[in-house]
This record gives C-alpha cells, sequence and structure tokens, in this order.
C-alpha cells in the first residue's frame, strides 16, 4: 500500500503533535522578547546625556561583544569533522581512479579525497585549513 493512501490518523496526530510543539517554541521566543524590552530604570545610568556618549568606547564595546559571540559560535565549527563515515566499510570517499600514461608519473584522485576519508576537521584541510585561522575562534 502506498503511503499516501495509508491511514491518516497516524498522518494527523503527527502533524498535530508537530503543530503544537511549535506553539510552543513561538510562545517561549515571544515570552523571552518581552522580557528583554522591560523599560530600565533611571538609577541603572542609561540615560546618559548626549555630550557624555562616548562612540569610541560604544565601538569597542560591539566589537568586543561581536568577536566574543562570533568566536563562540565559529569556534566548534573549525573542529567539526566533515566526514562522519570516515574510516568504516561504507564511506562513498574512500574511492579513488588512477591512470598511467607511458613512462609519466601515475595520477591518482586518492590525493584529493585523501583529507576527507582519514575524518579531518575543517582546520586540517590542506587549503581551508590556514584560512581558518583568520576566523576567531
Amino acid at each position: 500500500m502506498a503511503r499516501h493512501a495509508g491511514p491518516r490518523s497516524q498522518r494527523s496526530a503527527l502533524l498535530r503533535a508537530g503543530l503544537a510543539v511549535t506553539a510552543a517554541g513561538a510562545a517561549l521566543a515571544a515570552g523571552g522578547g518581552a522580557a528583554q524590552a522591560a523599560p530600565v530604570p533611571k538609577e541603572a545610568g542609561i540615560d546618559v546625556p548626549l555630550e557624555n556618549f562616548d562612540p569610541a568606547a560604544t565601538g569597542r564595546a560591539l566589537t568586543g561583544g561581536l568577536t566574543a559571540a562570533t568566536a563562540g559560535g565559529v569556534g566548534p565549527v573549525k573542529d567539526f569533522h566533515l566526514n562522519p563515515l570516515a574510516g568504516t566499510g561504507v564511506d562513498p570517499l574512500d574511492n579513488g581512479l588512477g591512470t598511467q600514461v607511458a613512462d609519466f608519473q601515475p595520477l591518482s584522485t586518492s590525493a584529493v579525497t585523501a583529507p576527507l576519508t582519514q575524518g579531518d576537521a575543517l582546520r586540517e584541510l590542506p587549503l581551508v585549513g590556514p584560512a581558518t585561522g583568520l576566523l576567531p575562534g
């Protein structure tokens, strides 16, 4: 029996459960946004007159915060192993095609796919690895 001809009760139950989880997540996100938008008391020192405003200090604070947030988000990505099937018997990248013409040195595709078949992380790849040093983290 084809899937579209199957009983609809199971499909609709899964759809309802998915919609309920989505609605709960949206409600939590909306509540968090409302909590963030609460007014700041006057004694917190937020209402600074414009003549006392230091744009350089604000720029440094924004740059520092952005660098810290980016380092926390990009750092783990650089150590992420790109091929989860590396080292297994079912790795589709663990194959190679080679040829040799006359007395010339043989050519093979294994040299190109070797870093991925060994399970290297992004920062360990030959061409991309040095470029990841420019990213924070």
